[in-house]
C-alpha cells in the first residue's frame, strides 16, 4: 500500500530533526518510497542509514545513488533481511500497518531489538488497522506521540515509540539526543494556509463543521437566511485557531541558550516566587521554590502553546478546579494541565490553565517525548492563562507585569 509524502514526513521527523550524528534504519523500502526519500534528504555527512529491502530494490538503490554521484552513497548500507541490520537510534517503517498487520506483528520483537536503547520506532497505521494486543501494549508502554495525517489516502496515524528503556515509567529522562540538539518537531496539527500562517487542526475542523451546517441549512430551507450566521462564524472561529510561523520554527542552532521563551502570546500578569511540591525537586537535588511567570491570553490572542525551553517530558498531569475569569484571584485554582520538563538546568514546568469560556485544554505531549525550545505542544481554547515555573535562584525574569509577549519569540527569563 502506498504512503503519502505527509505521512512519510511524520514517520521520518524524529530522524530529520536531530542535528548531531545519528543512525537510522528504514525497513521495507524500495527506491522512490517517500519514507526512504525523506530519510535520505535528512542525512548529514556524519550520519549513517541502513535500508532493509528486497534484492531488486537494493540494486535499484545502489544504482540510483551511484548514478547521481551523491555523497550519501557512502552513508547508506542496504541489507536484505531485518536480522542483518545493526540497531539504530531511529527506526522507520516504510509501509503502513494495515488491517492485516500480520507482517508487523511477526516482526515486533525483532523491530524492538533493532532500536538502540532510548531510540525511537516510528510507523504509520491505517485507521482500519485493528488494535492488536501487541500494538496496543507497545503504544501504551512506549508511546511518545501520535499524529493523525488526514492529508493521506487513506488517512493514517503516525505512532512514535521510545523503545529500550524503563526510565519512561520511572519519570526520568533517557533520550539519546539532548533536547537542545533537536529542531522543533513537525506537527501534523499545524495546517499551512500561507507560508507564514497556519491553522491548528481544531480550527480546520470547527470551521468545516460551521460551513457544513451553513450548507445544510441552505439546502433544507433555500429561502431562509439562517445559513448566513454559521457561514459568517466560520471565519472568526478559524482565526481563533491561527498558528503563525515564528522564529522558533526556523531556528537552527540556538544562539541564546540562556534564554527562556514565552509559552504563549498574551500579557504578563505576575512575576513571583512560589512554593510548590507537586513537580519534584526544582533542581533535581533539593528545593521546591519556583520563579513563576504568568501570562493572560485574551480571546483575541494566539492560543497555541510552545515549549519555553528544550527538555524531555517526564510528566504530564491534570488537576480539577474551577473556571473563574482568568483575571480573578480565584483563577489560581482553575482546572489546569501541567507539563514537567527535565533540562540540564533543572526541572521546568508549564501550566495551561482554563478560563471561564469553553474550558478546553489540548496537550499533545507524553512522558518520554523530547521538545525543542519554541516547539508547539498544545493549545487552550478561548480565555486562558499560562504559567511557566523555573527553579528559583537559577533564572532571572526578563519581563514585568503588563508587558506583551509572543510565544516562541519573547524572552521572559534568562538562566543565570
Amino acid at each position: 500500500m502506498p504512503i503519502s509524502k505527509a505521512a512519510a514526513r511524520g514517520i521520518t521527523d524524529e530522524f530529520a530533526r536531530r542535528r548531531g550524528p545519528k543512525t537510522g534504519l528504514v525497513v521495507g523500502a524500495a527506491w522512490g518510497n517517500p519514507v526512504l526519500t525523506a530519510a535520505l534528504e535528512a542525512l548529514m555527512p556524519a550520519d549513517r542509514l541502513t535500508v532493509v529491502a528486497d534484492p531488486v530494490s537494493i540494486e535499484d538503490l545502489k544504482a540510483s545513488l551511484t548514478a547521481e554521484g551523491s555523497w550519501t552513497a557512502g552513508n547508506v548500507t542496504a541489507v536484505a533481511s531485518l536480522a542483518d541490520a545493526e540497531p539504530a537510534e531511529e527506526v522507520m517503517l516504510a509501509s503502513p500497518v494495515t488491517v492485516e498487520a500480520e507482517a508487523f506483528i511477526a516482526d515486533i520483537e525483532l523491530l524492538r531489538e533493532k532500536v538502540s536503547p532510548g531510540g525511537v520506532l516510528s510507523f504509520a497505521a491505517t485507521l482500519t488497522a485493528p488494535a492488536r494486543e501487541e500494538i496496543a501494549e507497545l503504544v501504551a508502554e512506549y508511546g511518545i506521540g501520535t499524529d493523525l495525517i488526514v492529508r493521506s489516502l487513506p488517512p493514517v496515524r503516525i505512532h512514535k515509540l521510545r523503545i529500550g528503556s524503563a526510565a519512561k515509567r520511572e519519570g526520568e529522562p533517557h533520550a539519546i539526543a539532548p533536547a537542545e540538539d533537536l529542531a522543533p518537531a513537525w506537527r501534523a496539527s499545524s495546517v499551512a494556509v500561507t507560508p507564514s500562517m497556519h491553522l491548528d487542526s481544531n480550527g480546520v475542523i470547527a470551521a468545516g463543521l460551521l460551513l457544513g451546517t451553513a450548507w445544510a441549512a441552505k439546502k433544507i430551507r433555500p429561502s431562509s437566511k439562517a445559513w448566513v450566521l454559521p457561514a459568517l462564524a466560520a471565519v472568526p472561529v478559524a482565526a481563533f485557531f491561527r498558528d503563525p510561523q515564528r522564529e522558533a520554527d526556523l531556528r537552527g542552532e540556538d544562539d541564546e541558550p540562556e534564554a527562556v521563551l514565552a509559552a504563549s502570546d498574551g500579557t504578563i500578569m505576575a512575576v513571583e516566587t512560589v512554593v510548590d511540591e507537586r513537580f519534584g525537586a526544582a533542581t533535581g537535588t533539593a528545593g521546591s521554590e519556583w520563579l513563576r511567570i504568568s501570562a493572560y491570553l485574551s480571546v483575541t490572542d494566539v492560543h497555541i502553546n510552545r515549549a519555553p525551553v528544550a527538555g524531555e517530558v517526564v510528566d504530564v498531569f491534570t488537576e480539577r478546579g474551577g473556571y473563574s475569569k482568568v483575571s480573578a484571584p480565584e483563577a489560581e485554582h482553575n482546572a489546569a494541565c501541567y507539563t514537567v520538563l527535565s533540562t540540564a538546568r533543572g526541572r521546568v514546568v508549564v501550566a495551561q490553565r482554563t478560563g471561564a469560556l469553553l474550558r478546553r485544554i489540548v496537550n499533545r505531549t507524553k512522558p518520554g517525548a523530547a521538545v525543542a525550545k519554541g516547539e508547539r505542544y498544545g493549545l487552550i481554547r478561548f480565555g486562558s492563562r499560562t504559567d511557566v515555573y523555573l527553579p528559583a535562584g537559577a533564572a532571572e525574569a526578563a519581563v514585568d507585569p503588563g508587558e506583551t509577549v509572543r510565544a516562541g519569540e519573547t524572552v521572559i527569563a534568562r538562566w543565570r
